[in-house]
């Protein structure tokens, strides 16, 4: 039997990276890189290989490896927070990036870049809105760049506002899926950064899975956009649980609105979204 080609996750112990390393399984062999920042280990996948250290070490780490395909997930994720984490950002999302992408170089193989779609939010002003929007992307023209100078195969994605049953729940870094799942649980007021007429493409994190390896086995270029064309306020949201809500200051970077586009992905795959989000929030009710 022919040995399993090699597959690198970054972030593979966060909300999206167990999803695809279980798709990813039965077909490859995977090793993960995680810093555990806001990844963990109850999201361990069995099968797959975890090796716990920072993207900027990824050559120390794995250099030993030769993947044919590389999916870099693992990068600072938080828009509000990243105006006081700054050098963590950028630790994460130039150094550590900057090293992952030339590890990419050095072994010639498939790059998956995961893009963010605050670069397409109000009208693309987003891109400027926060540090961590203005660094993810300039990361998706530097992956561009990378392709054209060395000739190297990619593909870049953008995900449309997550979510699913590993969402981060507790603490500065929760979701605010996940922060809206534990204050109903709890039986607490649902709080909401105001206006909260900001909309966003609540996206099942298994959706964003399915095309994420589709565009890894297929997929070439850019605007790769995976995301429900649900798009719902953030009030609507909260209300979908409760109306036991409280308003809180507005942020800054708070962005109003997204455009998804998803047509690369429907034309060249047939991908849609299987889920929705009425039906998860109706789920984690019942639950309750």
């Amino acid at each position: 039997m022919a040995e399993k080609q090699t597959v690198l996750v970054t972030g593979g112990a966060g909300l999206i990276g167990p999803s695809l390393i279980e798709l990813l399984l039965p077909k490859y062999r995977v090793v993960s890189l995680d810093n555990y920042f806001i990844g963990s280990e109850k999201n361990h996948i069995e099968g797959a290989e975890y090796i716990r250290g920072h993207t900027k070490d990824i050559e120390t780490l794995i250099g030993n490896e030769s993947p044919v395909i590389i999916f870099h997930l693992g990068e600072y994720s938080r828009v509000e927070q990243s105006f006081t984490d700054l050098p963590l950002v950028w630790e994460s999302n130039v150094h550590g990036a900057f090293r992952v992408f030339e590890y990419w170089r050095k072994r010639g193989c498939k790059f998956v870049y995961a893009g963010s779609s605050t670069k397409f939010a109000d009208g693309g002003l987003g891109r400027d809105q926060s540090p961590y929007a203005w660094m993810k992307a300039s990361n998706t023209e530097l992956v561009e760049n990378y392709g054209a100078w060395f000739d190297l195969p990619y593909a870049i994605t953008y995900f449309y506002n997550s979510y699913g049953p590993r969402e981060l729940s507790e603490g500065q870094y929760a979701s605010v899926m996940g922060r809206f799942k534990k204050q109903y649980a709890a039986g607490e007021p649902i709080t909401i950064v105001s206006p909260g007429t900001q909309r966003r493409n609540f996206t099942h994190v298994e959706d964003i899975a399915r095309g994420l390896f589709m565009v890894g086995e297929n997929g070439q270029g850019d605007e790769y956009g995976i995301g429900s064309l649900e798009s719902y306020s953030v009030l609507e949201i909260a209300k979908m649980f409760t109306y036991n809500i409280v308003m809180l200051p507005e942020r800054k970077g708070n962005r109003m609105e997204s455009i998804v586009d998803t047509t690369r992905v429907e034309k060249e795959f047939g991908w849609k979204p299987e889920n929705n989000v009425r039906d998860y929030i109706a789920s984690l009710k019942r639950r309750s």
